[in-house]
């Protein structure tokens, strides 16, 4: 366990983080909400590890954390005016958005139909792993259906030998998980309602709320379960 409390003493952990990554390893990180816990996004067998840890099939594939609003273009195509809106706004933050995935690159997240989910936490520890490693794959740091860990041993706990590296960012906000938008269609439909209401999401672009319209199928795979 490594701590990450503080930026001018911190580098040796996201040394050790990135080094864990980049062999395939499982790191749990702090977030703006709760921890997580992540993997190389462009590592299948890493993807795969990481779905085990938790307990959970290719059905509910993860999202991927970012660390600017730039990496959006490479991961994903078909981005509206509108959807870049929300993201300039809402980004870093509880702000949640699907997208449709390059077809070009090669990984595996799961069953995602052609899909991610994308977010850049308001952290910055998490913020400062992300600008070294580059898009993680992060899911809620907790076996499923286990509570969210909003603590780093609640992780540790439930996770175990299965997790590499731990990073330990203290007592994590918790509290509401993000909104999650679909913007694969041609509306713009929200599908978990969460830290950022319908209205502040309406001042900036149209957007329907989530009982609206149906859910789109495949929304809660596209989704997965995000670290808040």
């Amino acid at each position: 366990m490594r701590d990450v409390t503080d930026a001018n003493t911190w580098g040796p952990a996201i040394d050790e983080a990135v080094n864990t990554v980049s062999r395939g390893g499982l790191v749990v990180l702090p977030t703006d909400t709760v921890y997580g816990i992540g993997a190389d996004a462009f590592d299948p067998e890493a993807v795969a590890a990481l779905l085990a840890a938790k307990g959970r099939g290719r059905q509910m594939p993860p999202p991927v954390l970012v660390p600017d609003t730039r990496t959006v273009d490479g991961l994903a195509v078909d981005v509206s005016d509108d959807a870049r809106a929300l993201i300039e706004e809402f980004w870093p933050g509880g702000f949640t958005i699907i997208l449709r995935s390059q077809p070009s690159l090669h990984w595996d997240l799961g069953e995602t139909h052609g899909t991610v989910a994308l977010r850049m936490p308001d952290h910055e520890a998490a913020l400062a792993l992300l600008r070294r490693t580059g898009p993680l794959a992060v899911s809620s740091a907790n076996r499923t259906g286990g509570p969210a860990a909003t603590e780093v041993a609640s992780a540790v706990d439930q996770l175990g030998d299965a997790v590499t590296c731990y990073l330990d960012g203290g007592t994590a906000p918790g509290g509401v998980a993000s909104t999650i938008v679909d913007a694969t269609g041609a509306t713009l439909r929200v599908v978990r309602d969460g830290a950022i209401p319908l209205e502040a999401l309406r001042q900036v672009a149209p957007v329907l709320g989530v009982d609206e319209v149906p859910e789109p199928a495949g929304a809660d795979d596209a989704a997965g379960e995000p670290a808040g």
